[in-house]
């Protein structure tokens, strides 16, 4: 075999999800969150050796500070012959532009940066209009921060639903969302959310949730999916834990002769995620596509990876804090009811 042919993976063998519209998106796709240690043009250089490599499916944001230099690939790509239609990208509503006024065009923006004419999923990144400007420390707090009202929420959400019957957007969706937060949601919304995107990682299961919004018809799009190593220093905590250490992931890995990484993604593949992993080094992102449709896990290694669940979150939120005294379980609704204002 051609060794270039051998250092790809065929776009038709990764799994797909289907959502509630019928439309199909590539079950892994690449995260583009550099944090603190990759600069927007080391990211965009791995987008796209990413697409060579075979992935469609990227998972963008406004925040992120890297959507110009990925859309400049994008542009590329599509001039090289690529169809739009190719690929699945996804982008988020940052929470300075929750205002009425503020979602469509920022939508405009993000759709301009990547170089598209419509984005296949925008998410509302956070459920809380309280921002942070990037490389911020564990303390920062907006001056004006706000908790979940969702009366507030609604009208970012019409404006999401304005976006679809505009055709910018295929398909509108949520992130960092939680059980009480979702049900009002769901009671209100004339376009449903699609995905829900949220921290999954076999240290950090969300088991309730994640069961919540499969019934829902509501695909769980998992960032994280690995224990992310790379999360900024304000996401670290002396109680967190590393799932690719744990005794039960690397038993299996050994078992298959993978690295743990594979073991992380080929469970929640098989769980019935979408991961999105970050890497910007070939070997990692090609391996990383490779564990999604090849030697899958056996019912017993499913079992014993659900068994070490630790409830750990890694990305807290303690940014989005809206008043002095609050812990981080605050935003997260952890008694089954939306923490009062």
């Amino acid at each position: 075999m051609d060794p270039a042919v051998a250092d790809r993976v065929d776009p038709a063998e990764v799994p797909q999800r289907q959502l509630m519209s019928g439309a199909l998106m590539p079950g892994i796709g690449l995260g583009t969150f550099g944090s603190d240690h990759a600069d927007p043009g080391e990211v965009a250089a791995a987008v796209r050796g990413a697409f060579e490599a075979g992935y469609r499916h990227f998972d963008c944001a406004a925040v992120y500070g890297n959507e110009p230099q990925i859309g400049a690939v994008f542009g590329e790509l599509f001039r090289s012959g690529i169809k739009r239609e190719a690929l699945w990208v996804t982008s988020k509503l940052w929470n300075d532009m929750h205002g009425e006024e503020d979602v469509v065009p920022a939508c405009r923006k993000s759709l301009g940066d990547l170089q598209l004419d419509y984005l296949d999923l925008y998410l509302v990144h956070w459920p809380f209009p309280n921002w942070h400007p990037p490389g911020c420390t564990v303390g920062s707090r907006t001056e004006n921060a706000r908790p979940y009202i969702h009366a507030n929420f609604m009208r970012t959400w019409r404006q999401m639903e304005r976006l679809v019957d505009m055709g910018l957007v295929r398909h509108i969706g949520t992130s960092n969302m939680t059980v009480p937060k979702l049900k009002l949601l769901l009671d209100d919304a004339h376009v449903r959310p699609a995905v829900n995107e949220m921290e999954l990682h076999p240290h950090f299961q969300q088991p309730e949730l994640v069961e919540f919004v499969t019934r829902n018809g509501i695909v769980p799009v998992g960032y994280c999916p690995l224990g992310s190593p790379d999360r900024p220093e304000r996401d670290k905590t002396a109680t967190d834990t590393v799932d690719m250490d744990d005794p039960v992931i690397v038993e299996i890995a050994e078992r298959h002769r993978v690295h743990p990484s594979a073991v992380c993604l080929k469970w929640a593949v098989q769980r019935g995620q979408v991961p999105i992993p970050m890497s910007t080094k070939r070997k990692n992102y090609l391996s990383n596509l490779k564990a999604v449709f090849s030697d899958p896990l056996t019912t017993e290694e499913m079992y014993r990876i659900g068994e070490i669940d630790r409830d750990c979150r890694l990305v807290k939120g303690q940014v989005f804090l809206w008043k002095p005294g609050q812990s981080w379980e605050d935003l997260w609704d952890l008694k089954g009811e939306i923490t009062p204002p």
